[in-house]
């Protein structure tokens, strides 16, 4: 059986819906996978998509106030991140900054003019969260 490629998987976390996004190491480039909704299935369909990934680590967004202060929203985020920890203790789990992503996410899918739901916003603000800290552990590992 062949496996697939080691992967890395953003996360942008909402209080209904995670858009998640994937980057194999190899080529380092996110790509938006899909929104799944935060009910009593997630878990297991979260579980599913890491398998299917080979996913190494798991990198989580995280909101904070136009100001840069710790949120409601922030403290769920990080919340979230504790509980992948428990869940996959053999995956790294990371928080990465995600400053107006989501609003970065539906303008871009507005200029492209076709119709497009919630759930594609979220999965594209997850591949700019995962694109983030992909280009700020590049930006680590060339500056030594």
């Amino acid at each position: 059986m062949v496996t697939a490629p080691s992967s890395i998987l953003g996360l942008d976390v909402g209080d209904r819906r995670v858009g998640i996004a994937a980057a194999t190491l190899e080529a380092g480039l996110a790509r938006p996978l899909t929104t799944l909704r935060q009910d009593e299935g997630f878990p297991a369909a979260l579980e599913q998509i890491v398998k299917n990934e080979n996913a190494e680590a798991l990198v989580v967004g995280l909101p904070r106030g136009l100001d840069g202060q710790v949120t409601a929203q922030t403290q769920a985020a990080e919340a979230f991140a504790n509980d992948l920890r428990e869940r996959y203790a053999d995956l790294t789990v990371y928080l990465q900054d995600e400053a107006v992503t989501s609003k970065k996410a539906e303008a871009e899918l507005e200029a492209r003019g076709k119709p497009y739901q919630r759930a594609d916003i979220d999965a594209l603000a997850a591949t700019y969260i995962l694109e983030d800290w992909l280009a700020e552990r590049r930006q680590k590992e060339a500056t030594g």
